[in-house]
């Protein structure tokens, strides 16, 4: 593992917990995210700018084409979600990005149901949870 890599793993694990905001701007963090400013902060940490928006995002690196075999620290993993942005690359959309961290685990900043209760934070959940569902998109690599 590199030191970048070891670097990003040691940042998103030290958020987890944070609270989750839709929209979070860059300026709201660390005490807020929403998925693609928690990239966007993450890399900030090391020295690497990415855009703001996942969809933008989505663009930045290259492409990772076996989604299971190859995955690495620091791969971006993007998905249509519920509020996708489009654009001739994505013409699907993309809304959602989570960061994987190895040992078969994403950290992201997410919002979902808890006992009937919309609640959001920074989360880390097994990889397979996120890289078979229909709505995946692409895997991005920038390191």
């Amino acid at each position: 593992m590199s030191t970048e890599q070891e670097r990003l793993v040691y940042f998103a694990k030290k958020y987890l917990g944070k609270k989750y905001k839709f929209g979070a701007r860059i300026s709201e963090a660390p005490n807020s995210f929403d998925c693609s400013s928690f990239i966007k902060f993450l890399y900030m940490k090391i020295g690497i700018y990415l855009p703001r928006t996942a969809l933008d995002q989505a663009s930045i690196g290259y492409r990772i084409e076996s989604k299971k075999s190859n995955l690495k620290i620091g791969d971006l993993l993007f998905f249509k979600g519920g509020w996708g942005h489009y654009n001739p690359e994505y013409p699907n959309g993309i809304g959602y990005v989570g960061i994987y961290v190895g040992d078969g685990k994403i950290i992201n900043a997410r919002s979902k149901k808890d006992n009937g209760l919309e609640v959001g934070r920074v989360i880390e959940e097994p990889v397979t949870a996120f890289i078979d569902r229909l709505d995946f998109t692409v895997v991005r690599r920038v390191l």
